[in-house]
Order: C-alpha cells, then sequence, then structure tokens
C-alpha cells in the first residue's frame, strides 16, 4: 500500500495545498483513493489509456455549452469573424490542435518523454497556476522541436 508511487502521490499532495491548486488537489486524492481501496491495478490503466480523451471531451462540451444554451449562434458567429483578433483566435485553435495531435503520436511512440512532461505541467500547474492540459501541447511543442533539430543535424 505505502511504496514509491504513495510517496510520490502524498509530496503532489502536499504541493496541490501549498499552491492551493484544486486541479492538482482533486486529482492527486482521486488518484490516493484508488490506489489505497486496492483498485489501482484495475483502474489506472483504463484510465491512462482514456484520460486524456475524456478530459478533451468534457473540455469540449464546456466549450460548446454557449452555443447549447443559444448564448452564441450564427450572428455571434458572423460578428466575431469582422474581427481581426477572431481570425488570430481561429489560426491559434488551428495551431493548437495540431501540434496537440502531434504530441499524442510522441506521448505514444516515446513514454520516457511522458516523465518530463508529466513533471513540467506539475510544476505548471502547483506554482504558476496553470492548466494540465500541458502534457498533450508540451509533447507537440517537444515533437516539433525534434523534428527541427533532426532536419538540422
Amino acid at each position: 500500500m505505502f511504496n514509491q508511487a504513495s510517496l510520490f502521490l502524498i509530496v503532489l499532495l502536499g504541493i496541490a495545498l501549498w499552491a492551493k491548486n484544486k486541479s492538482l488537489l482533486i486529482a492527486v486524492v482521486f488518484l490516493i483513493v484508488i490506489k489505497w481501496v486496492g483498485l489501482g491495478d484495475k483502474v489506472f490503466p483504463y484510465i491512462q489509456k482514456r484520460g486524456i480523451e475524456w478530459g478533451v471531451t468534457i473540455i469540449t462540451i464546456a466549450v460548446l455549452v454557449p452555443i447549447a444554451t443559444g448564448e452564441i449562434g450564427f450572428k455571434q458567429l458572423g460578428d466575431a469573424m469582422k474581427s481581426s483578433y477572431a481570425w488570430i483566435a481561429l489560426g491559434s485553435g488551428i495551431a493548437v490542435a495540431l501540434i496537440a495531435a502531434s504530441g499524442l503520436k510522441l506521448l505514444a511512440s516515446d513514454p520516457h518523454i511522458t516523465t518530463a512532461l508529466v513533471f513540467g505541467t506539475i510544476l505548471a500547474v502547483s506554482l504558476f497556476n496553470g492548466i494540465a492540459v500541458g502534457p498533450l501541447i508540451g509533447a507537440g511543442i517537444a515533437y516539433m522541436v525534434m523534428k527541427v533539430v533532426q532536419f538540422i543535424t
């Protein structure tokens, strides 16, 4: 029950409490409970396999709520497209989605990268009040930089 993984989670719990980061706190407590009640061997592989997909789905649902409520419609979309900032946002959304797709490929092909990305995300979430979408975007950025380095060398 108490091993290196549990100790690491407890350290993360301390960081979450210290940083007052609710998302990290909930995630760590959830994992500790699953681990300590003995469901980790069954639940963790499934969460690891499907968790990012679930997270992206939940974020997508949250973003689409204003459309579902009628707060944003075709008129607002048309009005927004008249703004140069809206076009910048559109381009940014496309770029981030493409970068994240590359990140997913990297995480699948090189699991060692995951450790550094997860630690970077933990630092950003706990110390800088970041959002934990970092591993996917971080992996995408790492993938792009690795491709540039491969091209140069």
